[in-house]
């Protein structure tokens, strides 16, 4: 049965009592659009725009082949925040080993989360996320905004006295960034 913008599926509707848990996902069939779960509602994601895919590849791509052993690269991930939140960073570096069914990752796990920045993601991306991030003590955030001339990368470390975030850097070409391990990207390559 084919479903209308007004039309939820069956699955979806009315969901479990008290909203969504991380671990009520398991209802959520396999072929459902993507979504991220935040203050237990599913938020269903639109579909991205290339743009958004190459840029997310190739900040993946460039912060794996510089990280050391003890350091992982991963994509789309969700960050359990709290058993009704659990926003997936279109980028993390994060510390635990690689293993093949993991589906989370605490906040103390993750060291940089990136967000690009899609029309439709502009509030999450530049409000609603960052501050979440701040909260929950992950010590760097990037937010990555594609823009007419260009992309643009910026930066943000936690300040753990207020706990949020001061900015670090407003990037457009090279630059290098101190992690715990140093970084060194080109944002003016980030979209070839």
């Amino acid at each position: 049965m084919a479903t209308t913008a007004t039309e939820l599926p069956a699955w979806f509707y009315p969901g479990p009592e008290g909203g969504w848990t991380f671990d009520d996902l398991h209802l959520v069939p396999a072929d459902a659009p993507r979504y991220e779960l935040i203050d237990g509602a599913l938020i269903f994601m639109s579909p991205q725009r290339s743009v958004h895919d190459v840029v997310k590849f190739n900040l993946r791509s460039r912060l794996q082949a510089q990280a050391p052993p003890g350091f992982q690269v991963m994509s789309e991930m969700a960050v359990l925040l709290s058993d009704r939140t659990a926003p997936e960073p279109d980028v993390l570096v994060v510390t635990p080993p690689y293993q093949r069914d993991r589906t989370r990752y605490l906040p103390s796990e993750v060291l940089l989360a990136i967000e690009v920045v899609s029309p439709e993601s502009q509030d999450r991306d530049r409000k609603d996320k960052p501050g979440r991030y701040a909260e929950a003590g992950i010590a760097h955030f990037w937010r990555v905004e594609i823009e007419p001339s260009g992309i643009a990368v910026h930066t943000f470390e936690l300040e753990p006295t207020t706990g949020t975030y001061v900015a670090t850097g407003i990037e457009r070409g090279r630059f290098t960034r101190p992690l715990p391990y140093v970084v060194n990207i080109d944002a003016s390559t980030l979209e070839s």
